[in-house]
């Protein structure tokens, strides 16, 4: 058994303490995640048209800044393979720490880069590298930060506890948003000159931070039993893709929330500024919702594990897609108050409580041999088709038809595929992680009882063939 491995004779008080530190760590992780990621967002969709592709008029610039956003988006699939063999192979903190390095200090050498104006066509080149690391990283970072909560919650709520990495989300979006927000009141020349900047170099910080805690949590107890019993997957990969249709649900499902996300934060920034909001208020309405975000999701993993991940990620997809184009109706009335009660409405509610039961959903649904690897490729997939490409597909929409309707009926189709993908998974939450079914299944699933988590035992452990 690893040395940093927490004794199973070990008392309730210390794995409470290793739990919480498991659960911090998480949540910092999750944070920078986001931090980087929509710090990128914000920036690429206010200035690095500009800064790093001068040569293409204004509407080519965005198109080519955003796809340098997806160019990230890209990477996270194959961070989730990568990571994920070493994480089912080795363990889950060795990566855990490895994916915090290359996150924080991508984001940091992105504040250091050099413009087109200086280097010419190396800017944009750095650019696109420095995104593609921070993906590899990213697609790694969620499922071992997750699934270390889960896997060390034993037989705690599941759903409570893994909210805390969930949080990340929009802690990472308040913290992102904030420090733009702050230094894009700086006259036009400054922000451009070097305040554009700032939100990335302080990214060191949050990476000091969570590395620091990472350095503190022990090994999985699930995955330390597994090594003890020589039962590692030797190619997780391989053993998942033979039985593909929990990847490929758990894809399916992410759709929605990856979907709002970014419809509502980064997409919502630029076309915001494009209606006629300035930034504070765009910035202020994102924030806002973010707030409300850190209350409403805990909220809804609370209640999945007393009802079930099924029916809450089912009632955020239905509320997202049901008020998809009201959101956008108030955005275009042109008024600051109505523009934070559609940010709030669409993101900070909707999009949270589909979010919020992910990290429990899908420890749930892959077996410990393969949970990384599973989960992490499910996850990220799913960040690539919902949040990778709905800025650019959105983008297109609003050129073709000048109207904001065609974006919302692409959040509207988001969220209806989510809501179809989670039906058929079926309910997770009756099932421990070690695939058994616990004493908590008289309280999920009412239309399907004790046959659905036992199918779903079924299909998605797919692991002793």
């Amino acid at each position: 058994m690893p040395a940093d491995t927490t004794s199973p004779e070990a008392g309730p008080e210390e794995r409470s303490g290793q739990l919480r530190r498991v659960a911090l760590s998480g949540l910092l992780g999750t944070a920078i995640e986001f931090y980087d990621f929509l710090v990128y967002g914000t920036v690429a969709a206010l200035v690095f048209g500009d800064l790093f592709f001068p040569e293409a008029d204004p509407a080519v610039g965005t198109v080519a800044a955003f796809g340098t956003f997806a160019a990230g988006y890209l990477a996270r699939p194959l961070g989730g393979i990568v990571f994920g063999h070493f994480g089912d192979r080795l363990g889950r903190k060795s990566m855990m720490l490895l994916t915090m390095i290359l996150m924080g200090a991508g984001s940091f050498l992105i504040g250091l880069l050099p413009t087109y104006d200086v280097i010419g066509v190396w800017a944009p080149v750095l650019l696109v590298l420095l995104r593609v690391v921070q993906g590899i990283a990213i697609g790694g970072e969620w499922g071992g930060a997750t699934l270390m909560v889960a896997e060390h919650a034993g037989d705690r709520p599941r759903g409570l506890w893994t909210s805390f990495t969930q949080l990340g989300a929009p802690l990472g979006t308040v913290l992102s948003t904030g420090v733009v927000a702050l230094v894009s009141t700086l006259p036009d020349d400054d922000f451009r000159a070097w305040g554009w900047r700032v939100p990335f170099l302080l990214s060191f910080l949050l990476l000091g931070a969570g590395l620091y805690i990472r350095l503190k949590v022990t090994e999985s107890p699930l995955f330390a039993s597994l090594s003890q019993r020589r039962e590692r997957a030797r190619m997780p990969l391989l053993e998942v893709l033979r039985a593909p249709r929990p990847v490929l649900l758990a894809s399916a499902v992410g759709i929605g929330p990856f979907t709002a996300q970014a419809l509502m934060t980064s997409f919502m920034i630029s076309y915001a500024v494009d209606e006629g909001y300035t930034r504070p208020q765009v910035l202020t309405g994102v924030t806002v919702a973010s707030c409300v975000a850190l209350v409403v999701l805990p909220c809804a993993n609370l209640l999945s594990d007393r009802y079930g991940r099924r029916p809450l990620v089912l009632a955020g997809a239905l509320l997202s897609a049901a008020t998809a184009f009201p959101v956008f109706a108030l955005v275009d009335s042109h008024r600051p108050g109505l523009l934070i009660l559609a940010c709030v409405i669409g993101h900070g509610i909707a999009q949270s409580v589909m979010y919020g039961p992910l990290g429990a959903l899908f420890s749930e649904m892959f077996s410990t041999r393969v949970r990384y690897t599973g989960a992490s490729l499910g996850y990220q997939t799913a960040t690539l088709l919902g949040a990778g490409f709905s800025p650019l597909i959105a983008s297109g929409l609003l050129a073709a038809h000048d109207s904001s309707d065609a974006v919302a009926l692409l959040l509207t189709a988001g969220a209806a595929i989510t809501a179809i993908a989670v039906w058929r998974v079926g309910e997770t939450g009756a099932k421990s992680l070690d695939g058994q079914l616990d004493g908590k299944a008289g309280q999920l699933d009412t239309h399907g009882g004790g046959r659905d988590a036992q199918a779903g035992q079924r299909d998605v452990q797919g692991e002793r063939s």
